[in-house]
């Protein structure tokens, strides 16, 4: 097996959520193939940066100078995880990686992209528009809308700032270490409000799946009328192919 770096973090909750889903899917595979308990699982090393401190180091949209702190300190610890003998590394995070063009230069290490761990999991779905939602980072850059684009799936155009803000400050508040029965009524009231029948609505904030505990190892589900595509699950099942059978 290879070893994963796991970039976590930016949240801790959705950090647990990885190395749990990593530990539980490996568990499913080794058991369909008759391996006996103790069920074996890839090692793993995890480097944590601090929330507060990436958060302040933010640039400012289309200000590439602007990025050279926060790209620092998530290129370190990248390196760092490279240091530890990890084969491959995932960022277990969505906002990071509308900068991953510049926080990978100089690492060796492969980094799997949560945009195409999505993109092909939308294509599964047979729609043709998405909503993508998540943090401000995800919102005013066009990631996820340029790939889907490669798929001929057409994600929205950027949303209007207090809109955006809306969206930071629902995730900051209500979805910072958990989500409970107010963070998911609030966000369904966003998808109702953005998202019309047979849209595919990307999850693209690790924690916003957790309104869904049901749905946390699942790429792509239905819930209250909807389809979502869950952009950590997907990154999670392209870990582990990279991981077991890469």
């Amino acid at each position: 097996m290879k070893k994963i770096g796991i970039l976590g973090g930016v949240g801790w909750a959705s950090t647990v959520d990885y190395y749990r889903a990593i530990a539980q899917g490996a568990g499913r595979y080794f058991a369909e193939r008759g391996h006996g308990s103790p069920l074996p699982i890839p090692p793993m090393t995890i480097e944590s940066v601090t929330q507060a401190k990436t958060r302040a180091l933010r640039g400012v949209d289309g200000e590439e100078a602007s990025w050279v702190g926060f790209d620092a300190v998530f290129r370190e610890a990248l390196l760092s995880l490279e240091g530890a003998g990890c084969d491959f590394g995932i960022i277990a995070s969505n906002t990071p990686h509308a900068r991953l063009h510049a926080i990978r230069e100089g690492v060796a290490m492969p980094i799997l992209s949560i945009f195409e761990a999505t993109a092909e999991a939308t294509v599964t779905t047979g729609a043709s528009n998405a909503l993508v939602l998540g943090t401000a980072v995800t919102l005013q850059a066009t990631d996820y809308a340029d790939r889907l684009a490669k798929e001929g799936i057409t994600a929205n155009g950027r949303l209007p700032e207090a809109e955006i803000a809306e969206m930071q400050a629902m995730i900051d508040s209500d979805f910072y270490g958990g989500a409970s029965d107010v963070a998911r009524a609030r966000l369904m009231a966003f998808c109702n409000k953005h998202a019309v029948p047979g849209t595919a609505i990307l999850l693209a904030c690790t924690e916003l799946p957790l309104a869904f505990p049901d749905h946390l190892d699942d790429p792509v589900f239905k819930a209250d009328g909807h389809l979502f595509i869950n952009p950590s699950a997907a990154h999670v099942e392209a870990a582990l192919k990279e991981a077991l059978e890469g």
